[in-house]
Parts: structure tokens; C-alpha cells; sequence
């Protein structure tokens, strides 16, 4: 058992074949969730799934679930991530999780080992929230953090309902949400980061998860000529928000340490060269692993809209999109993964993801964990992203024993204590809904 692992060309084939789905220019992807794109996607992996004589099943919010029966049934340990992508995507992000828990699967079969408790790989509907907010999605509702009825509802970029998209790609699956509790959740991820390149590590052992703040700020000024408005007579929407994004910057560099944040969008109107900015329309992207330092920088970017909205005389008004506490993940998982990465001969080191993942939303619901392997130059969300074959191998091979552990097969080193894991608890916070919030003087 210790000599077992996994092929690394068959799980870079499947890569390869799955990247073939919705290919663009420049070697990546665009499957955004419950497109046409998306949906041969899924069927792809559902027939590879089926291939390999797992038990299929698809639930309300079509996220899809195979598993592989273990001897002493009860709830499986659980693997997987996602297959969707954003609109300027790369091969690697999610589809790795996913299919390599399909090659842990596949090898496992093949050696003729068979776990004490199931296996189950699953992957999750609209984790990048790029065509319907929020993002992990599928996880959140699979959690029971967000309801059925409440994602159905939601409409997309392009003006879609989620629930019609649903049936008319056809996975709109009748296993109910919220789903069955695992014994344990585990992600294999790229890392999404430099980190790991920097360090010469392979592995990371995942400690948790940045804190998430998505808004969407609109600000309402008053269109005029470029030419013949004075400077002091102007309520520039386009000012209020090129001052607040040079903000949003400044105030990750002040806070330091994990805060990180971005202006993603960005709409003016009239949108014309001559005509002062009537309205502007953007989103803050603000991150942090420590709770109060997150709430410190949403209360900071809160009253700087509100001094620029009084300052400029327009009206500013903040909607939120997602709001999520940062996560810890299981420190008896965290150690079983760096343990694991050690007794194979791969360097590992702990670090926080600055990403979201479908393990957060997990982790509200059994012990997780998360692995990563390196990203090429830090490059993810593009099509240049990459990570070495020997990586995503070595990935796989310490999700493989991980697995094994926890499920109860023989591996490498001690067994993880499964006391320790029965009586963990979830971590997470749900989220909380907030009301837009206004400020600023009159138009």
C-alpha cells in the first residue's frame, strides 16, 4: 500500500481533454457556469465518472456527486472542487481537484483496495460566481447557507435565472439540498499564488481561507459638457470613482499583512470622451484572514465613499454581492496532509489561501482540509496558468494517502486519529444579507 500511486499521464490527458472544452485562444478556458460550454463540460467528467461504475448522483442545485462504496458504509470521505471557469480561464484551476480525485478513484480500483468507509468525489456548481454571484455557489447551497428557492432566483451577468439554466442544460438534479454530512472534506487545488515556486516547496498544507467582502457601488452625479463645466460646478461620477479605486489600494498597502483588495469593474456613463461621468458603476474585492482587520477595511472604504459623495456632491450607494468570515480549516487535517507530503518525499510548507474554495463552505459542515500544488509564476484566472506535470502528480499522490487515511485503508505513517475528526466542528460563519446603504449629498 505504501508504493501506491497514481498515473500522472492519465490524469494529464484528462486534464488535457476536459481543456479541450471550451477552449479560447492562448491555451485556456471559458466555461462560464450552466453554459452551453459548462454543460459539456459536465458531461465529459459524468461519463468518466460513469466509466469507471461510480454511483452518480446530481442534486437540486446541480452539483454532482460519484461514489465509490467503502466496507463499512456510512458517510464518505469526500473529495473534489469545480469545473466552471471565469471568462479568461486556464486549465488547472478546479478541474484538478476534481479529476484528480477521479485518478485516486481509478487507482484504487485497479490495485484492488477497498476503504472501510466510501469515497466520494464531487464537483460544484458555479464556484467562480463570474456569471451568478456569489461565488461557491453550489457548496454554499450544498451547505445549507444559502436556500434552494433563494439560488434559483438569482439572475446572471446576462440575464439568465439560475433556476431555468439549471433545467435547460439538464442538471437539474432531485438529490435535496442541504446535502449528507461527509466524515471529512478534502480539496486538491493549485495554488493560484507564487509562494510555492518562490520557496521550492511542492506541497501546501492549507491552514485556511481569506475572509471575502464582494460590493458593488454605484455613484450618481450629473452628466455635462467636458468643455464648458467648471471644475468647482462638476459632480463627477467617474472622479468619485477613480478616487475610490486609488483608495482601495492605498488601504491594502496601509493595513499590510494578509489585506488585499481590488476594484474588478468598472462602468462609466455616457461613457464618452466629452461628457462629465453621470454615473459610475464598480465593484471592491476586499480579503483578509482576520475577521476584525476585514471589518476594519469595509468600515474604512464605507466612510471614504461617503466623504467623496459629500465632497463631489453625487450619491453613493453600496450593495453588497458576498460576505464571507475567514476559515480555518481542521488542524488534525492540516497535519495529515503535511505528514503525508513528508513520508513521500515532498517538500511542504502551511499557508493561507488567498482564494475562495468549496472547502470553506465544506468546513461549515465536516472536518477539511485543502492541498495545493504549485502555479507557474503566481498566474491563475488566465490562460497562461500552469503547473508542472511532476506537480499535479505529486498532488495527486498526497491526496491519494490522505484519502486512504481518513477513509480507513492503510497509507503512509500513523493513522489520523478519527476521534479527533468526529468531534471537530465547523468553523465558518454563515453569511449575513445586508440592505444597499447610501451616502453622499444630492445629486
Amino acid at each position: 500500500m505504501e508504493t501506491l500511486r497514481v498515473r500522472g499521464d492519465r490524469l494529464s490527458r484528462r486534464l488535457e481533454e476536459l481543456g479541450q472544452v471550451g477552449a479560447i485562444e492562448g491555451g485556456g478556458c471559458a466555461r462560464l457556469a450552466l453554459t452551453d460550454a459548462d454543460r459539456a463540460g459536465r458531461d465529459l467528467v459524468v461519463t468518466w465518472m460513469r466509466d469507471l461504475g461510480l454511483d452518480v448522483t446530481i442534486d437540486e442545485i446541480g452539483n454532482v456527486t460519484a461514489e465509490r462504496a467503502g466496507s463499512d458504509g456510512g458517510p464518505p470521505v469526500m473529495c473534489g472542487s469545480h469545473i466552471d471557469t471565469v471568462a479568461t480561464g486556464g486549465r488547472y484551476d478546479g478541474n484538478l481537484g476534481v479529476l484528480a480525485g477521479l485518478e485516486v478513484l481509478e487507482t484504487l480500483a485497479e490495485a484492488g483496495v477497498t476503504t472501510r468507509r466510501p469515497l466520494a468525489v464531487a464537483f460544484f456548481t458555479d464556484e467562480e460566481g463570474s456569471r451568478f454571484a456569489p461565488d461557491m455557489l453550489g457548496s454554499l447551497v450544498y451547505a445549507g447557507a444559502m436556500t434552494v428557492e433563494e439560488a434559483y432566483d438569482l439572475v446572471a451577468i446576462d440575464g439568465a435565472r439560475l433556476g431555468d439554466e439549471l433545467a435547460r442544460i439538464g442538471y437539474l438534479g432531485a438529490t435535496p439540498c442541504p446535502g449528507r454530512v461527509p466524515h471529512a472534506y478534502v480539496e486538491l487545488h493549485i495554488e493560484q499564488g507564487p509562494v510555492l515556486e518562490t520557496g521550492g516547496e511542492v506541497i501546501g498544507a492549507v491552514t485556511g481561507v481569506q475572509g471575502i467582502s464582494w460590493q458593488e457601488v454605484t455613484v450618481t452625479g450629473q452628466s455635462n459638457h467636458a468643455g464648458t463645466t467648471p471644475m468647482s460646478y462638476r459632480h463627477d461620477a467617474g472622479y468619485v470613482a477613480a478616487a475610490a479605486t486609488v483608495f482601495v489600494r492605498d488601504l491594502a498597502a496601509e493595513l499590510g499583512g494578509h489585506q488585499v483588495g481590488t476594484v474588478g469593474t468598472l462602468d462609466l456613463h455616457p461613457d464618452l470622451v466629452n461628457v462629465v461621468a453621470g454615473r459610475a458603476r464598480f465593484t471592491v474585492d476586499l480579503r483578509n484572514t482576520d475577521e476584525p482587520d476585514l471589518r476594519r477595511a469595509e468600515d474604512r472604504l464605507a466612510g471614504e465613499l461617503e466623504r467623496l459623495g459629500a465632497a463631489e456632491g453625487v450619491t453613493v450607494a453600496r450593495r453588497p454581492l458576498a460576505r464571507f468570515a475567514p476559515v480555518e480549516f481542521d488542524p488534525a487535517i492540516v497535519e495529515l496532509v503535511e505528514s503525508t507530503a513528508a513520508s513521500l518525499g515532498f517538500p511542504a510548507r502551511r499557508l493561507p489561501s488567498g482564494a475562495g474554495h468549496d472547502a470553506q463552505m465544506m468546513a461549515r459542515l465536516c472536518p477539511a482540509g485543502m492541498i495545493f500544488v504549485p502555479s507557474a509564476g503566481g498566474i491563475s484566472h488566465n490562460p497562461a496558468e500552469h503547473t508542472d506535470p511532476e506537480h499535479l502528480e505529486a498532488g495527486a499522490n498526497v491526496l491519494l494517502h490522505t484519502l486512504l487515511q481518513l477513509a480507513g485503508g492503510l497509507s503512509l505513517g500513523a493513522a489520523l486519529d478519527a476521534a479527533a475528526l468526529d468531534a471537530a466542528a465547523p468553523t465558518a460563519a454563515a453569511p449575513t444579507a445586508a440592505e444597499p446603504e447610501s451616502s453622499g449629498g444630492p445629486a
